[in-house]
């Protein structure tokens, strides 16, 4: 809302605002741009200063304690996120984009909101029979250090030995030197994203990991993006954000621990 108000305050009769959200790789990017009063070269690189916006004489004249800025930047990144503006000069309007991270995992807690009954609620005393996955050696793939971190404290509260890559060329390098028994990976990575990594992964010899079965979680949810992804060589497309109870399901399933066949890669 500070992003827009603004952009409509520095923007005379005329003029163009426009309001945009694109996805990124694993992130969203809200896009605020204008073609108003611009801002000048040398206020760019501090123009989320507190205070700093009563310093220009074209910002002086409307109304506000400078502190606006500031605290966009200050909420942005407390939800693990970013923001940056640029502008091609005074008088030729400006652009502020929000980086966020999308959500990995659904919150196991309601907090007394209304959740509409699911199949893992009625799961019961049996899940705890398919989150045993004691000494599992998983592989985790994600360029956000944030959805790995979390990942990797899940599945080790549940015993798995996990490991982790932030590209798809550091998890191809752990594949030539000690192959997981299972491999969780993002899609929307840059360089080499997550199809790339998986048909390599099932190009290599059955000693070489070329077998182990693998599970896409991804925020490309479209059921085309689900085709893809078995196309490619994953077993399973998971779509964030996933319940951790279905994860740890899936999970259990791919490595045998829930007494079923522990499926080969798909064709």
């Amino acid at each position: 809302w500070e992003l827009l108000r603004n952009a409509v305050k520095f923007t005379p009769g005329g003029g163009r605002v426009q309001v945009s959200l694109e996805r990124v790789n694993s992130h969203l990017e809200i896009i605020v741009s204008d073609s108003g009063q611009g801002i000048e070269p040398e206020l760019l690189p501090h123009i989320f200063d507190r205070f700093r916006e009563t310093e220009t004489s074209g910002i002086r004249a409307h109304s506000g304690n400078g502190l606006g800025l500031a605290i966009v930047k200050s909420l942005v990144e407390l939800h693990g996120g970013g923001v940056r503006a640029k502008s091609p000069g005074t008088g030729k309007g400006s652009t502020f984009t929000v980086v966020l991270p999308l959500i990995l995992l659904h919150a196991n807690g309601t907090n007394g909101e209304r959740v509409h009954p699911s199949s893992s609620s009625q799961l019961g005393g049996d899940i705890d029979q398919v989150q045993n996955l004691n000494n599992v050696d998983i592989l985790v793939v994600d360029d956000e250090p944030d959805a790995r971190d979390l990942l990797q404290r899940l599945l080790e509260d549940h015993g798995a030995k996990v490991r982790t890559a932030g590209s798809a060329r550091e998890a191809l390098d752990v594949f030539s030197a000690a192959p997981p028994d299972l491999l969780i990976s993002d899609i929307g990575m840059p360089v080499m994203d997550g199809y790339a990594l998986i048909r390599d992964v099932r190009r290599r010899s059955r000693d070489e990991g070329g077998e182990i079965p693998a599970i896409a979680l991804t925020a490309f949810a479209r059921s085309e993006d689900r085709m893809r992804a078995m196309i490619a060589g994953y077993n399973l497309h998971l779509a964030k954000p996933i319940e951790p109870t279905e994860l740890m399901v899936a999970v259990a399933s791919l490595s045998g621990r829930t007494g079923r066949p522990r499926p080969g890669p798909s064709a």
